[in-house]
């Protein structure tokens, strides 16, 4: 068994997730990186350098969580530091349309359920199928914890705000589905508190990354800053926070 920390990010071939990964070898960890496509995988694992390995992983393939899972546990047995990138914001956006006008196509009264179904396979129910697989191999570890990498647009606090910026937008796919990641960091961060695993989400912000059609403001170093902050906190820092960078806590 190594001893430098053991990280899985999801979604990391590129984007977030890719930046994550990046700093957290560049920290001292070795770094797993979940791919759907074992090639990006394998691409962005040799840019990284030789503390990333690439790990096929489609949160979505109960196989091939199951799959990652056995690797993990025969190549290093245990689990450090999970963090659960891996997300889509919608399959039916079509080219050139605005956040707000894809908004206006997913109101609680016209969504498609199938769209609604798909994004929350991966942004939901595929991070509650990772955590379930990963979470023998977090229990080896000395220090475990999970960083859930979730949306301020998810925030019901902020949502029922009327002079809230992105209140517009909130609907039944991609943000409630960051809503319900929230839920799960709780659930979670309750049912492991009494071993130890802290589990927190964070918000990278509007980053500029291929889930919102390169839209976003800030550049993907600047997403993944608090997700790294969180990862690296001691035993004694806290569980069941929801916070972007830096430290500044989001209401759920």
């Amino acid at each position: 068994m190594q001893d430098q920390p053991l990280a899985l990010v999801t979604g990391a071939n590129q984007g977030i997730g890719y930046e994550i990964a990046k700093e957290l070898v560049g920290h001292g960890h070795t770094v797993l990186v979940g791919s759907r496509n074992i090639e990006r995988g394998e691409t962005a694992a040799r840019e990284i350098g030789p503390n990333a390995h690439a790990l096929q992983l489609d949160v979505t393939d109960h196989a091939s969580i199951a799959a990652a899972a056995q690797h993990i546990a025969r190549a290093f047995g245990r689990l450090d530091v999970l963090v659960q990138n891996a997300a889509i914001s919608n399959t039916r956006r079509q080219p050139g349309q605005s956040v707000e006008d894809y908004a206006k196509t997913t109101r609680p009264g016209n969504v498609s359920l199938d769209e609604m179904r798909a994004v929350w396979d991966t942004n939901v129910f595929g991070v509650l199928a990772v955590y379930q697989a990963m979470l023998p191999l977090l229990r080896q570890s000395k220090a475990a914890r999970i960083v859930n990498v979730s949306s301020g647009v998810g925030s019901l606090t902020t949502n029922s705000d009327p002079a809230a910026p992105w209140r517009a937008i909130f609907g039944p796919v991609y943000p409630a589905s960051k809503t319900a990641l929230n839920a799960l960091t709780v659930a979670m961060a309750i049912e492991l508190e009494p071993e130890g695993i802290k589990v927190n989400a964070v918000s990278p912000g509007f980053t500029k990354t291929n889930l919102n059609g390169y839209a976003g403001t800030d550049p993907v170093e600047a997403g993944a800053r608090e997700a790294v902050r969180v990862a690296l906190l001691g035993t004694d820092s806290p569980t069941g926070t929801f916070t972007r960078w830096e430290n500044e806590t989001i209401p759920w």
